[in-house]
Protein backbone atom coordinates (compact mmCIF):
# COMPACT_ATOMS: atom_id res chain seq x y z
CA UNK A 1 0.00 0.00 0.00
CA UNK A 2 1.23 3.31 -0.56
CA UNK A 3 2.20 5.75 1.85
CA UNK A 4 0.99 9.44 1.81
CA UNK A 5 2.07 12.51 4.21
CA UNK A 6 -0.96 14.55 4.50
CA UNK A 7 -1.38 18.21 5.57
CA UNK A 8 -3.69 21.07 5.94
CA UNK A 9 -2.23 23.94 3.40
CA UNK A 10 -4.69 26.54 4.82
CA UNK A 11 -3.14 26.27 8.60
CA UNK A 12 0.33 24.55 7.56
CA UNK A 13 -0.39 21.66 10.15
CA UNK A 14 0.04 17.77 9.41
CA UNK A 15 -2.75 15.51 9.75
CA UNK A 16 -0.16 12.24 9.24
CA UNK A 17 3.17 11.41 7.66
CA UNK A 18 2.10 7.55 7.54
CA UNK A 19 -1.35 7.40 5.81
CA UNK A 20 -2.00 4.54 3.49
CA UNK A 21 -3.69 4.81 0.05
CA UNK A 22 -6.64 2.90 -0.67
CA UNK A 23 -7.42 3.68 -4.26
CA UNK A 24 -8.63 0.04 -5.58
CA UNK A 25 -11.94 -2.16 -5.18
CA UNK A 26 -10.33 -3.76 -2.23
CA UNK A 27 -8.07 -1.82 -0.48
CA UNK A 28 -11.32 0.66 0.02
CA UNK A 29 -13.27 -2.04 0.40
CA UNK A 30 -10.88 -3.50 3.41
CA UNK A 31 -10.56 0.12 4.94
CA UNK A 32 -9.05 -0.13 8.20
CA UNK A 33 -11.48 -3.20 9.26
CA UNK A 34 -9.40 -5.62 11.11
CA UNK A 35 -6.60 -3.52 11.46
CA UNK A 36 -5.02 -2.22 14.91
CA UNK A 37 -6.35 1.44 15.84
CA UNK A 38 -3.92 3.85 13.96
CA UNK A 39 -1.59 5.78 16.11
CA UNK A 40 -1.30 9.29 15.84
CA UNK A 41 0.08 10.33 12.37
CA UNK A 42 -1.35 7.20 11.15
CA UNK A 43 -4.79 6.92 8.78
CA UNK A 44 -5.89 6.46 6.08
CA UNK A 45 -7.19 8.03 2.59
CA UNK A 46 -9.77 6.33 0.29
CA UNK A 47 -10.30 7.39 -3.00
CA UNK A 48 -12.99 7.88 -4.51
CA UNK A 49 -15.34 7.78 -1.55
CA UNK A 50 -18.59 10.14 -0.57
CA UNK A 51 -19.21 9.08 2.67
CA UNK A 52 -17.88 6.21 4.86
CA UNK A 53 -19.38 3.48 7.16
CA UNK A 54 -18.06 2.29 10.65
CA UNK A 55 -20.25 -1.11 10.80
CA UNK A 56 -17.99 -4.08 12.35
CA UNK A 57 -14.68 -1.28 13.15
CA UNK A 58 -14.06 -1.75 17.00
CA UNK A 59 -12.67 2.17 17.56
CA UNK A 60 -13.97 5.84 16.55
CA UNK A 61 -12.40 7.90 14.06
CA UNK A 62 -12.00 11.30 12.64
CA UNK A 63 -13.25 11.51 9.17
CA UNK A 64 -12.38 13.99 6.79
CA UNK A 65 -14.34 14.07 3.41
CA UNK A 66 -12.41 16.15 0.74
CA UNK A 67 -13.41 17.67 -2.52
CA UNK A 68 -11.74 17.16 -5.95
CA UNK A 69 -9.65 20.13 -5.03
CA UNK A 70 -8.47 18.75 -1.81
CA UNK A 71 -10.86 21.30 0.19
CA UNK A 72 -12.64 19.96 3.40
CA UNK A 73 -16.47 19.29 2.61
CA UNK A 74 -17.51 17.58 6.29
CA UNK A 75 -15.97 16.60 9.11
CA UNK A 76 -16.86 13.62 11.37
CA UNK A 77 -15.02 14.16 14.15
CA UNK A 78 -14.72 10.60 16.73
CA UNK A 79 -17.28 9.32 14.74
CA UNK A 80 -18.03 5.84 16.44
CA UNK A 81 -18.51 2.08 15.77
CA UNK A 82 -21.78 1.25 13.90
CA UNK A 83 -21.87 4.98 12.28
CA UNK A 84 -21.69 6.10 9.22
CA UNK A 85 -21.44 9.30 7.30
CA UNK A 86 -23.86 11.30 5.25
CA UNK A 87 -23.07 10.82 1.75
CA UNK A 88 -21.49 14.02 0.38
CA UNK A 89 -22.12 14.74 -3.22
CA UNK A 90 -19.35 16.69 -3.62
CA UNK A 91 -16.48 14.50 -1.89
CA UNK A 92 -14.15 12.23 -3.89
CA UNK A 93 -12.42 11.07 -0.88
CA UNK A 94 -12.24 10.46 2.51
CA UNK A 95 -9.33 10.24 5.09
CA UNK A 96 -9.51 8.44 8.25
CA UNK A 97 -7.49 9.37 11.05
CA UNK A 98 -7.18 8.89 14.97
CA UNK A 99 -9.62 10.75 17.05
CA UNK A 100 -8.07 14.00 18.19
CA UNK A 101 -6.49 14.50 14.84
CA UNK A 102 -9.63 17.04 13.55
CA UNK A 103 -9.10 19.07 16.64
CA UNK A 104 -5.03 19.37 17.05
CA UNK A 105 -4.79 20.52 13.22
CA UNK A 106 -7.33 22.80 13.76
CA UNK A 107 -9.12 21.49 10.48
CA UNK A 108 -12.00 23.14 9.28
CA UNK A 109 -14.48 23.01 6.55
CA UNK A 110 -13.54 24.90 3.58
CA UNK A 111 -9.78 24.09 4.63
CA UNK A 112 -7.66 22.53 1.63
CA UNK A 113 -5.45 19.49 2.32
CA UNK A 114 -2.73 17.92 0.16
CA UNK A 115 -0.73 15.04 0.24
CA UNK A 116 2.64 13.92 -1.18
CA UNK A 117 4.27 10.17 -1.33
CA UNK A 118 5.51 9.41 2.64
CA UNK A 119 9.39 10.87 3.21
CA UNK A 120 9.09 12.63 -0.69
CA UNK A 121 10.60 16.05 -0.12
CA UNK A 122 7.67 19.06 -0.42
CA UNK A 123 7.67 20.40 -4.03
CA UNK A 124 5.14 20.71 -6.79
CA UNK A 125 5.77 18.08 -8.71
CA UNK A 126 4.95 15.80 -5.13
CA UNK A 127 1.97 17.58 -3.60
CA UNK A 128 -1.19 15.92 -5.20
CA UNK A 129 -4.98 16.64 -4.72
CA UNK A 130 -7.56 14.13 -5.98
CA UNK A 131 -7.86 15.74 -9.48
CA UNK A 132 -3.85 15.90 -10.43
CA UNK A 133 -3.17 12.52 -8.46
CA UNK A 134 -1.31 10.62 -11.00
CA UNK A 135 -0.83 7.55 -8.38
Amino acid sequence: MKRLSVSNRTRDRSLGDRIGLADSFWTRLRGLLGRPEPREGEGLLIKPSTGVHMYGMKYPLDVVLLGAGGEVVALYPGLAPGKRTKVHRAAQAALEVPVGTIQRSETTEGDVLEWHPANAARSEEHSSHIHSERG
